[in-house]
């Protein structure tokens, strides 16, 4: 297979994540970068599609070899491949953003229209806001529910009670019906007291945002993460909190993930925002000087949920898949919190399985599980993480556009990096990057018949002894 290096494909700038990144210890990448799928073991893989949006502003599908088996000329914030089950049948439906608008955030926060569209590319659906005015402004999730409406997080003007004084982007999750109504809203910052950041916090939001415009293209406490639970083993035995019809969000600003009860739209359970080393700090006890700490990266489990920051994809496993009824969630370990999260000098990301009535974490996944120092696997934002039916996990190291799978134990067993590369201006300067904000598992049956797969083993590089070669 041969190696793809940067396209020239462009696409506007990514804005939200600028301040928490400037706060960051430099991280190195290498000049030359091989891209497409770099190995493979296709007896201990699972074998699927996987779907993502690339910089070039494309949706692509590619096979386990890396091959591009089907792209479609828009993606989405994410790019969603609908399950065959709620779309009537149809095969190989995604929903996407149809028109963006324009900059400061190169339109993908400040979209005018979006929709579902089929294999082909055909428009089958399209929301342009309640009132049709190109306002839809939808950001960092959405799904289609079994009745056939869409719910999508989108970014909505509004003054913060006790926060602010005009107008920021407050983040609004709607549910939309087939024919463009509204039936359903939650407004994050309505929230506050039941989200219990301490009394320092409280007073950090204020100064962030009093007497001031948005702050942030993703969003007040960039709910960067919705879904469903969807039917579980918790509500079957009885508990009404995991509700098939309850949310799951999670905030990257805020450190902190939550259920919130579709009904009366409260949260009814959640995790963070601060954990005192080894314990959970509610509303109003936490300090600066004792909450909020990481401790020393911890490898046994189970064990307490200890403190997340700027954590991702937050979801309960869904039901005939290893630890249906937990909740995985990819622990980027940025920059985020309220007051501020202290990290590990030897930065490096998480995925945490949690099961969400004891609040333990019954499994995990570092670099360290695959035999690499901690910061070998980390990405400060976007990012993402997924059980698959054999028990492995498929996971999306966002920041570098490096999308692989490992075992229980740690053991990588198929690896991708993104060859889409294009321009995103950062510190008023344009740079190169193949990030990927999500990546999604798509079962081979999901798409039309005959669409190509290709299995075939890629033996790990060498790194020790690989070189490039003189004549290229």
């Amino acid at each position: 297979m041969k190696n793809h290096f940067f396209s020239k494909n462009a696409v506007g700038a990514f804005a939200g994540i600028v301040v928490s990144l400037t706060t960051l210890a430099a991280q190195a990448n290498p000049t030359v970068i091989p891209t497409g799928t770099t190995l493979y073991d296709p007896q201990k893989a699972y074998n699927t599609y996987v779907i993502f949006g690339g910089q070039d502003g494309k949706a692509h599908l590619i096979d386990m070899n890396g091959n591009e088996v089907h792209r479609w000329e828009k993606s989405g914030f994410p790019t969603e491949l609908l399950d065959p089950a709620i779309t009537g049948g149809k095969k190989g439906n995604i929903l996407v953003q149809l028109e963006n608008g324009p900059s400061p955030y190169g339109g993908i926060f400040n979209n005018k229209s979006v929709g579902e569209v089929d294999w082909d590319g055909k428009i089958v659906w399209q929301w342009s806001g309640e009132k049709g005015d190109g306002t839809v402004r939808q950001n960092h999730d959405w799904a289609r529910l079994p009745n056939g409406n869409t719910i999508l997080v989108t970014s909505y003007p509004h003054v913060v009670s006790g926060i602010s004084s005009k107008p920021v982007d407050d983040q609004k999750l709607v549910e939309v019906t087939p024919d463009g109504k509204i039936v359903w809203s939650w407004i994050a910052g309505d929230h506050l007291d039941e989200i219990g950041f301490s009394k320092e916090g409280v007073e950090l939001l204020r100064r962030v945002y009093a007497n001031s415009t948005p702050k942030s293209a993703g969003g007040f406490l960039t709910i960067n993460d919705m879904a469903p639970i969807g039917p579980n083993k918790w509500f079957d035995e009885g508990n009404e909190l995991f509700n098939p019809e309850n949310i799951v969000i999670d905030s990257r600003e805020g450190s902190f993930t939550a259920i919130i009860e579709k009904k009366t739209g409260k949260i009814v359970w959640k995790i963070g925002p601060d954990y005192a080393i080894g314990t959970e700090a509610t509303g109003g006890t936490a300090t600066v000087s004792n909450a909020v700490q990481r401790p020393v990266l911890q490898i046994n489990v189970p064990r307490p949920v200890d403190q997340t920051s700027g954590q991702h994809d937050a979801h309960i496993i869904p039901k005939g898949l290893p630890g249906e009824g937990n909740l995985l969630i990819f622990d980027n370990e940025g920059p985020s919190g309220y007051p501020p999260t202290r990290l590990s000098v030897q930065l490096g990301s998480r995925v945490l399985e949690i099961n969400p009535v004891t609040k333990q974490i019954v499994w995990q996944y570092t670099a360290l599980d695959s035999g690499s120092p901690a910061w070998g696997f980390f990405s400060s934002f976007i990012s993402s993480a997924r059980r698959l039916p054999n028990g492995n996990t498929l996971i999306d190291e966002g920041m570098n556009g490096r999308i692989f799978q490992v075992t229980t134990q740690g053991e990588i067993v198929w690896e991708y990096i993104s060859p889409y590369y294009g321009q995103q201006a950062f510190l008023n300067r344009n740079v190169k990057t193949n990030w990927v904000f999500r990546a999604q598992p798509v079962p081979y049956d999901w798409v039309p018949d005959g669409t190509p797969h290709s299995e075939k083993a890629i033996r790990q590089v060498d790194n020790s002894t690989f070189r490039v070669s003189d004549s290229q």
